[in-house]
Parts: structure tokens; C-alpha cells; sequence
């Protein structure tokens, strides 16, 4: 299937799901990050905030989890630039979120402190679904596969999804950018 049907598919399904099934997989997702993902150098880890009625993985467990045991990781959110598509980047402050057009938690305020691209270690990116090979399906906006390509060769990119991999996205192009993991709730896979 093209990215467009699969995006209409996976986002039908997605809302389907309840709320305890949503927190019961982001549960295990987050289990299988920490056991399975090595962040010992990581300073600079980049994390979306969920849409609740789009029923995201909830990375605010994620969120939790690094702050409590490991405090030395920058915890870094997006902003989006609507004129460009673009993103800035900021250092999670959970003091100044607020909801954009989208639903989307965002940083806002006079205190932010912005972070470059290229200082990026990790990056845990949003998806609908993705394939055998690495490549996922998003909203189709392009925000996440632009940052991605501003971001260091080395930088770890690493997808979570709630649903297992299909074999192969049709239409992937030269302008996407492949992951090096994805995280389900049952398994990890390496790319």
C-alpha cells in the first residue's frame, strides 16, 4: 500500500483503541526502550508529546522515566514553525506547554532555551506504521524527516508504534529518512 492509504488505515484503526489499551502499550513501549536502547552517552535526547485524541504513544512515560533515573539526559520537545513546516527545538520545561492548532503540546514562554539540531544524541520519532526496511508512515507533513536531515549522521533515530511492521511502504523516497529502531509494544526492531 502507498503512504496515503496506509495513513487513512492506521489512523482509523489507531482511534479504535481505547485509552487502557493506549496506556498499556505505551507502558511496554517505554519498558522495552530503557531495557533494550543504550543512552549511557546520550545528552541531548529528543521526545514528541503525544496527541491524546489522535491516541500517540504516551511518551510523558518516557518523560518520567528519564527524569527520575536519569537526570543528566536534556530532555528536548519541538515546536512547529505552520509558515515553513519546520521545527524549533527547546529543552522540555513542563511549566511552558501550551495546546497548538493541532492538539499538539508545545513549549511556549519567555524562558526557552533552544537547542540545535546537530546537538541532538537521540531522537524518538511519532509514526502511524512503518515496514520491514526502516521506513514509516507520519502524519505527511514532512516535519520529522527535515529535522531529521538537519541532525547529525550519528544521531539515533528511533521510532515508536503501536503496531507490528507491514512488509514494505510503496511510495518511500529520497527524501525520507530511514530509522534505526522501532519500538512496539511486544518487540524492538533493528535496522
Amino acid at each position: 500500500m502507498n503512504k496515503s492509504s496506509l495513513r487513512k488505515y492506521y489512523l482509523t484503526k489507531r482511534k479504535t483503541l481505547s485509552h487502557v489499551e493506549v496506556q498499556d502499550k505505551s507502558e511496554q513501549i517505554k519498558d522495552l526502550f530503557f531495557q533494550e536502547i543504550d543512552i549511557e552517552t546520550v545528552k541531548y535526547l529528543h521526545v514528541f508529546l503525544p496527541i491524546k485524541k489522535q491516541n500517540e504513544v504516551d511518551t510523558f512515560l518516557i518523560i518520567r522515566e528519564l527524569q527520575s533515573n536519569y537526570s543528566e539526559i536534556k530532555i528536548v520537545i519541538s515546536r512547529i514553525i505552520p509558515s515553513t513546516f519546520e521545527m524549533q527545538h527547546f529543552l522540555f520545561d513542563e511549566e511552558n506547554l501550551t495546546e497548538n492548532n493541532w492538539g499538539i503540546l508545545e513549549p511556549s514562554g519567555e524562558t526557552l532555551v533552544e537547542i540545535q539540531p546537530n546537538q541532538i544524541d537521540l531522537v524518538i520519532i511519532p509514526l502511524l506504521i512503518f515496514d520491514q526496511q526502516g521506513n514509516r508512515v507520519g502524519y505527511g507533513k514532512g516535519f520529522y524527516d527535515r529535522f531529521l536531515q538537519q541532525c547529525r549522521p550519528e544521531t539515533l533515530k528511533i521510532g515508536i508504534c503501536l503496531e507490528e511492521p507491514i512488509e514494505q511502504i510503496e511510495d518511500v523516497n529520497n527524501f525520507d529518512v530511514k530509522m534505526d529502531f522501532c519500538i512496539t509494544f511486544s518487540n524492538i526492531y533493528k535496522f
